[in-house]
């Protein structure tokens, strides 16, 4: 099996909630671009442009996915596993999407120890300077357009650091 398609520990949205319109658009990105760099197709790449476009328009997608595109390369370039997606059109979103939402729900609401939290349990690397910066821009561009999302979406990465050695 993909590493994309297995279920992570965690499975769907941790919470007492459904994801918002913020958390969908962030998860939504994530997905598309990671399966694009995992595919090389267009078309995954195309599929989070559009959701971008519609959600926000198309200047604001513009701005929105191109910091999108950086925050997504500098998590992978720092990754020391390979990052977990479900694929486009599943409602539910794994742990490795719910923790890129929680980073981004970090930084919109300044809350930078969850941050460097979320991104240590993601990626298991202590090299997450540049995951944090790119992090900041992308929740910028995204608060910019309107799209914060809930203080809920912070999950608690302590919780989750044991699992990303089992999530490989």
């Amino acid at each position: 099996r993909s590493a994309r398609r297995q279920p992570a520990p965690h499975g769907a949205w941790p919470g007492r909630y459904l994801p918002g319109k913020a958390e969908r658009l962030v998860g939504i990105g994530f997905r598309c671009w990671l399966a694009d760099y995992d595919t090389a197709d267009i078309s995954c790449w195309e599929t989070g442009w559009n959701h971008y476009a519609r959600e926000l328009g198309v200047s604001a997608a513009k701005t929105a996915v191109t910091e999108l595109a950086c925050w997504v390369r500098s998590m992978r370039e720092a990754s020391c596993r390979k990052l977990a997606y479900y694929p486009y059109g599943c409602s539910r979103f794994c742990r490795d999407e719910c923790i890129a939402m929680s980073m981004v729900a970090a930084s919109q609401h300044s809350a930078c120890p969850a941050m460097r939290a979320c991104a240590f349990a993601l990626l298991g690397s202590s090299d997450i300077d540049g995951v944090v910066d790119s992090t900041t821009s992308f929740a910028s561009a995204l608060a910019v357009t309107g799209h914060v999302l809930c203080d809920r979406s912070i999950c608690d990465a302590t919780s989750l650091i044991e699992g990303t050695a089992g999530n490989a």
